[in-house]
């Protein structure tokens, strides 16, 4: 692979927000590039690559004898269940229709817009319930409709299947023999691992799960995932009717472009594990935004020089390695000389009133040899619990890491614009989720903050000191 072609294709990440970048090809590591802050060790959100590790469990259910057939009926697996709007449609419902998103179910999910169901899924108590009940728009396997309850009741079908949870028996039966020890996965109210999103995986563990399809499903000479399986998923023929790029197919949870040879995993914000088998490619990206995947199939495809080792290019080679070293060095950010005021603050708790910015009391501390924060949310289900952050604050213009959480490692800095007014910027790295830039005016024994909502509204808040 050409190292010029790769150095366009990390700078090309920088456009796109990534967090990071990852080629494998024959067998070994050709790129493996961190955009600082992010780093190898942070496990990074998968977003609805989730779902491809879902139809992965399923294909070894079925290897394993557990699951006899992916025509088996949906509803069987629900038999305790007391279920709404059951007509032939929904009976008719099969594993495969899941799988392909061809079950037919009422659902609004956009590939680009508003995830009007599965929002509304999220604020219900109990998923399963809320999917299994909706009316059916479409008998099933006549159209595609994108839709993240199909892998749930998947993740539901596979722990009726094992008495594990889709977590647990991904431990046991694929994160085990891939040797992935590290990742977070979300469960719903009942305790159900989400099956359309939730997952947090290390990127290299991302490249594994590409790297067992890439060897049609197995693993140092061991078959995991039946070959048959892998070539379905391969050969997707699901038109999944997008009038962006009408070449899209769908299968077993995975997405293709027929045209580019290619196949893959896709999350939200160009989380994908991207597989190539002509070329023996697995590539993988983690990023905060969009990304299209035709123009990075290109790129990477375009990189393929030859099958064998290219002559030596040191130009290239320099130019690589000055590139990667730019975009995974922190560069510091400016910062103001520090006040009187900062003694005066520091360790002071401030407490706000229900807020648009869900801040429920922050406290810095800025003056002594540890600057850090302690942070309380109130959470977005009104009835659960307070979330608590808290972590060390770089004052120098580079970001401080906090020990890691369930919701990733939050990096921190800030830094003075005047006498009164401190910038907070925080980032929660591997959770694909905006910079929290908040402006912190000190006025009174007041702390008037001003941040964006989640629609990016700015708002603008008063806490009072308490305890």
């Amino acid at each position: 692979m050409d190292s010029a072609a790769l150095a366009r294709l990390v700078e090309f990440g920088t456009t796109r927000s990534f967090d990071s970048l990852l080629i494998v090809r024959h067998g070994r590591i050709v790129l493996d590039v961190y955009y600082a802050p992010y780093a190898a060790d942070i496990p990074h959100i998968t977003n609805s690559a989730t779902k491809a590790v879902i139809g992965t469990l399923m294909a070894i259910a079925s290897k394993d004898g557990l699951l006899d057939s992916t025509d088996h009926r949906m509803l069987d697996f629900f038999t305790d269940r007391s279920i709404a709007n059951v007509d032939e449609r929904k009976k008719a419902i099969t594993v495969q229709s899941l799988l392909d998103m061809t079950s037919g179910v009422d659902w609004e999910e956009p590939l680009s817009g508003r995830p009007v169901s599965m929002i509304a899924m999220e604020r219900s108590p109990d998923w399963i319930k809320f999917i299994l009940d909706r009316q059916m728009s479409n008998a099933p396997g006549d159209i595609f409709n994108y839709n993240s309850g199909n892998p749930h009741l998947l993740s539901a079908i596979l722990t009726r299947l094992t008495g594990l949870s889709a977590s647990d028996y991904a431990k046991a039966r694929l994160f085990g023999p891939l040797g992935i020890s590290t990742w977070n996965w979300r469960r719903d109210p009942q305790g159900i691992s989400t099956g359309g999103y939730g997952l947090a995986l290390l990127p290299r563990d991302m490249a594994k799960i590409g790297y067992l399809y890439l060897r049609q499903g197995e693993w140092e000479g061991k078959p995991l995932v039946p070959a048959g399986w892998v070539e379905k998923t391969r050969h997707a023929t699901v038109n999944m009717n997008s009038s962006r790029s009408p070449t899209l197919r769908y299968s077993n949870l995975f997405w293709a472009l027929p045209d580019k040879k290619v196949y893959m995993a896709v999350g939200y914000h160009c989380q994908v594990i991207m597989i190539f088998p002509e070329l023996d490619i697995v590539a993988v990206t983690t990023a905060r935004d969009f990304c299209p995947f035709g123009k990075m199939a290109d790129h990477i495809s375009g990189a393929v020089k030859s099958e064998m080792a290219l002559p030596p290019d040191p130009a290239g080679t320099n130019l690589l390695a000055g590139v990667i070293h730019e975009v995974s060095t922190e560069k510091p950010s400016e910062i103001g000389a520090m006040p009187e005021i900062a003694s005066s603050i520091s360790g002071k708790t401030y407490k706000f009133l229900s807020n648009a910015l869900n801040v429920r009391s922050l406290s810095l501390t800025l003056a002594g040899p540890n600057p850090h924060y302690e942070l309380e949310m109130n959470s977005r289900n009104p009835t659960g619990p307070a979330l608590k952050f808290a972590g060390p604050i770089g004052l120098d213009g580079l970001f401080r890491k906090s020990d890691p959480t369930a919701f990733g490692v939050a990096a921190t800095k800030g830094r003075w614009l005047d006498g009164q007014t401190f910038v907070f910027e925080r980032r929660m790295l591997g959770a694909d989720t905006p910079l929290q830039k908040w402006t912190l005016g000190f006025d009174g024994g007041r702390l008037n903050l001003r941040g964006n909502d989640r629609a990016g509204l700015e708002v603008s808040i008063v806490g009072e000191p308490g305890d």
